[in-house]
């Protein structure tokens, strides 16, 4: 059967029916947002760096690393240097811009018949600045230097147990590099030539031909004056024990730490 048209009751009576669909559409779509906006909220309060627990803190950038051991090799390289005296051979380190270089005292002496050679091949004759047979340190002055001097920095302290690097020319074995720990402080050593006292003891392998050169703490500067080794074979052999004057006794101020051997 046949539905007539809708007259003006029908028609109104409708319209609050679409209405209240219109209205609870908005309501469920304010509702929503207002879920999403509590929510983004809370989500900002977990990450955003304000609301952090209490006691908690936030990560901070560590400390700058150590350098490698391949960083304060060729750090320190052009610092080095080769010394010849007579028939000794021996290696050095340049410490101030004028080209000075400290070494073992034994190493040159008695002779002026002393040659350096620098990281950049450039060579010449040397002459004694200072000599400390005591400590067993010396300082040459070359008649000629690179035309970029590259002093080592000088400082730091031994401590046991701490990485300590040693560079020289062991055996002729030129810019050679091991590395070690302090074993020890204040050691005394009875050398060829006397008895040596307040020495750092360290196990970095060092040889005849590695006197005069430097040995460094971790950070790359030098804390002592590479001199001799505990040599119970009388062979003149690297048997595990190293001896190095304290940078601060070399330069003439503060003492150090040692061990017995003789020269090398």
């Amino acid at each position: 059967m046949d539905r007539e048209p809708d007259g003006p009751e029908d028609a109104e009576s409708r319209r609050p029916s679409v209405r209240g669909w219109r209205r609870l559409l908005a309501a469920v779509l304010v509702a929503g947002a207002a879920l999403v906006a509590v929510f983004a909220l809370r989500l900002g309060g977990v990450i955003g760096p304000a609301s952090a627990p209490a006691g908690v803190r936030s990560p901070t950038p560590t400390a700058t690393a150590h350098p490698t051991l391949s960083q304060i090799y060729q750090r320190v390289r052009p610092s080095v240097v080769i010394i010849r005296a007579g028939h000794a051979l021996g290696t050095g380190v340049i410490v101030a811009d004028s080209g000075a270089i400290m070494t073992a005292n034994h190493v040159i002496a008695g002779t002026r018949d002393i040659n350096v050679t620098f990281a950049d091949g450039t060579t010449a004759r040397a002459a004694v600045a200072t000599a400390d047979p005591k400590q067993d340190i010396a300082t040459l002055i070359p008649t000629a230097r690179p035309d970029v001097i590259v002093p080592a920095t000088l400082g730091g302290s031994a401590n046991v147990g701490a990485s300590v690097i040693a560079v020289g020319n062991p055996l002729g074995l030129a810019y050679s590099v091991s590395s070690g720990i302090v074993s020890g402080l204040n050691r005394t050593a009875e050398t060829h030539d006397g008895r040596y006292s307040g020495l750092i003891q360290f196990d970095a392998p060092v040889n005849p031909g590695s006197s005069g050169g430097p040995l460094l703490d971790a950070q790359g500067l030098v804390i002592g004056i590479v001199v001799s080794i505990a040599d119970p074979g009388h062979d003149d052999a690297f048997a595990g024990i190293g001896f190095a004057v304290p940078i601060g006794s070399a330069i003439g101020g503060g003492r150090g730490a040692l061990g017995n051997g003789p020269q090398i």
